[in-house]
């Protein structure tokens, strides 16, 4: 080895051919001139057995034309005889660094089409990218903001995929779905007998988030009691769990997440201003599903994909006239709404590909749910009651039953819903 790098040779261009079958290599150097085959013959070969290998050439009878030619056919450098040393070493690391960010850039690009459903080349979507990708290596606590069903936990998941704490724990947590009384508990930890029903010592979110990245969505609805103690968290990286008397340091990335306005909050004296400038260090903005409509057929496309592969169904497409169908619809529920639709299209609609005259089924009611079984008099809680079982059944009829997906729908936590039902009178199975 030399130079902390290991060479492994052979005579001619066949017996190197012959060596790549045995196993991969990170850099290929090799003469122009050579018996048998040569140099460039080599190179035409290595691009079809070994694509995306960096070959270097070397010759001490090269020409002008010739180095022209060797570039176009894929040679990443061209080096005169006699080389030194030096040189040669700084020729394979500059091979080598390229080859590195080539395929990091291959695995980015895959990561963002194959693992997410942040997809679509409008201008909004590319904007973002570019801002996750210069956000994720920071420490700095991101604040994504937008509307519901635009995918905010899934660019949180794709900031902690794309940083150094990939392979360290993604913590969420919705604050909106805890009731104010366990918020505490559910962050922080609590000790064993801290409260009625603590049985046992329990690590909080932060805790389980240790080396990684808590996300922290509707960071809005935080009780404002809580707040100082989150800010503590962030400030000096310590925490005490209920109960506790002794301090826990964590090392914790905060992402968090709302779609309301949180200076409104401020001046409502709702939300601390110092917890907020803590939290927006830095800010992402998920565009709403309306505002990039040309991300439409891509989006469709992915999503009838992914819903195949998963449920082992033969492959379909949606007709270009269903995707305009589907391209003018207002989406109120934003990507999450288009991903139900296209599941449920899935399922109800006959045919390959899917035409327009059959989304009908498919696609939700004109405007929001509206209550049919309100009270026309009664306790205020009658009436919230009444509303809430009738919006509960309308999205539990709209996912075809699927809990899971009416459940985010409503942005609550699938047990939430469950407990929702059940105090409500509301029996799931028949809600389909």
């Amino acid at each position: 080895a030399l130079e902390g790098y290991e060479a492994t040779t052979a005579p001619s261009a066949a017996r190197a051919l012959e060596r790549l079958q045995a196993g991969p290599v990170d850099a290929i150097l090799s003469d122009l001139v050579m018996p048998g085959m040569d140099g460039l013959e080599l190179l035409g070969r290595l691009r079809e057995q070994a694509p995306g290998v960096p070959v270097i050439l070397m010759s001490g009878q090269a020409t002008v034309e010739t180095a022209v030619k060797a570039t176009r056919l894929g040679a990443l450098d061209f080096v005169e005889k006699p080389v030194g040393l030096d040189r040669l070493l700084l020729t394979l690391r500059n091979a080598l660094r390229l080859d590195r960010l080539e395929r990091e850039n291959l695995e980015l690009r895959r990561y963002w089409q194959d693992e997410l459903a942040l997809i679509g080349d409008s201008a909004p979507m590319a904007s973002l990218r570019a801002l996750v990708e210069r956000a994720a290596p920071s420490d700095l606590p991101i604040l994504v903001l937008g509307e519901n069903g635009t995918g905010k936990e899934l660019l949180a998941r794709a900031v902690h995929d794309l940083s150094p704490r990939r392979g360290q724990p993604f913590v969420r947590m919705n604050c909106a779905a805890i009731p104010a009384e366990l918020v505490e508990s559910e962050l922080f930890g609590h000790e064993k007998g801290a409260f009625t029903g603590a049985a046992e010592r329990r690590r909080g979110r932060f805790e389980q988030a240790d080396g990684g990245t808590l996300f922290l969505d509707e960071i809005g609805d935080v009780p404002a009691a809580m707040q100082a103690k989150l800010l503590r968290v962030l400030q000096d990286g310590t925490l005490t769990r209920v109960g506790g008397a002794s301090e826990t340091k964590v090392d914790v990335r905060l992402i968090s997440a709302t779609h309301r306005d949180l200076e409104g909050l401020i001046a409502e004296g709702r939300l601390r201003e110092d917890l907020y400038y803590r939290i927006n260090t830095l800010v992402l903005k998920t565009p709403a599903l309306r505002e990039r409509p040309g991300d439409v057929s891509a989006l469709v496309e992915h999503f009838v994909q992914s819903a195949c592969r998963r449920n082992g169904w033969r492959p379909r497409r949606f007709a270009p006239q269903a995707v305009d169908v589907l391209r003018r619809q207002p989406w109120r529920g934003n990507v999450r709404e288009l991903k139900n639709v296209v599941e449920r299209a899935l399922i109800l609609c006959d045919g390959d590909p899917i035409e327009a005259e059959s989304l009908r089924v498919a696609l939700p009611a004109a405007g929001p749910p509206r209550p049919r079984a309100i009270p026309a008099e009664g306790p205020l809680r009658d009436l919230v009651e009444a509303y809430e079982r009738d919006v509960i059944r309308e999205r539990l009829r709209a996912t075809g039953g699927h809990v899971t997906a009416a459940a985010k729908s409503l942005d609550l936590e699938r047990s939430h819903l469950y407990k929702k039902c059940k105090a409500l009178g509301i029996d799931m199975r028949e809600e389909t």
